[in-house]
């Protein structure tokens, strides 16, 4: 029994959730956070999230199996092991949507109508979009686009435009980030999926860079705009940009020098440097809101 639970939730992946914390990027940055009504749906909406999120991962894993069993480290997942049936993972997914889904309602008919545009679009991703070169990382950004959409305009807030490109860059970096760890594993594995065949490493690399520089150019303009200095009351914001700049670095570092970069959140838990920087970022800011 204790195994069977185990490999079920292994197979909700719970470490991802932390990607549904961009549900909360409208609540902080509104300073809605002492507002009751508003950090309700907004608690919703992440849990909703993480139930969807797990109920894809679940999907992503039945229908990628061969595949899975074939690749050197996803070979160990409970539905490539055998640890779960298929069967049994069908309604293992089917019960973490419709909960999620029910979170989603109870969060508000505009989180609802999000989360469900974010099911789809992943599903969709799972059997086509994710063989559609470069498109595919887009879908993966569209992604926590909606994730920052839920946790704004879902609730009541209105999102800072630069947040929202700020947002997307970050999770362009992210995923051709990704693509390129997976395509450098490849080469020493031979196991891949199939739309790396189109993709190299010189193309993924400008691509990481141009992402990389929108990132830091539209976080910096966010920090100094007018409206920014408005809400937030202070100008000092862009004293935070050196902890940004040096979170950013460090991750291009693992990614070249150390094969990281095929799994953001693991990495994000397993350097010192990456974390410190985050908690130095997250203090500074809550600092100067206060």
């Amino acid at each position: 029994m204790g195994s069977r639970l185990s490999s079920l939730l292994q197979l909700a992946r719970p470490h991802h959730w932390l990607k549904n914390s961009f549900v909360f990027v409208g609540p902080v940055f509104s300073h809605a956070w002492m507002q009751a009504p508003v950090v309700r749906s907004a608690l919703l909406a992440f849990a909703a999230f993480c139930l969807v999120a797990s109920a894809v991962y679940v999907v992503n894993d039945i229908l990628d199996i061969e595949a899975d069993r074939a690749h050197p480290t996803k070979r160990t997942r409970p539905i490539a092991l055998g640890a779960v049936g298929i069967g049994e993972a069908w309604a293992y997914a089917a019960l973490l949507a419709a909960s999620g889904l029910w979170l989603s309602w109870a969060a508000g008919p505009k989180v609802l109508a999000i989360v469900l545009c974010y099911a789809l679009l992943n599903l969709a991703y799972s059997l086509r979009l994710k063989h559609i070169v470069i498109f595919d990382v887009f879908v993966i950004a569209a992604g926590f686009m909606l994730r920052i959409l839920a946790g704004t305009v879902g609730i009541g807030i209105a999102p800072s435009k630069w947040l929202i490109v700020c947002g997307l860059m970050v999770t362009l970096f992210l995923g051709f980030a990704k693509r390129r760890a997976e395509l450098a594993l490849a080469s020493e594995h031979g196991h891949h999926r199939r739309v790396l065949d189109h993709y190299s490493l010189p193309l993924l690399d400008k691509l990481i860079g141009v992402s990389a520089s929108g990132a830091i150019v539209t976080y910096c303009l966010y920090t100094v705009a007018p409206e920014t200095v408005a809400v937030h009351h202070t100008e000092n914001l862009v004293y935070t940009v050196p902890l940004v700049l040096y979170a950013m670095f460090r991750y291009l570092y693992l990614l070249h020098r150390k094969g990281q970069g095929e799994d953001p959140v693991t990495d994000l838990f397993r350097d010192p440097h990456i974390l410190g920087a985050v908690a130095g970022w997250a203090v500074l800011t809550i600092w100067m809101f206060a």
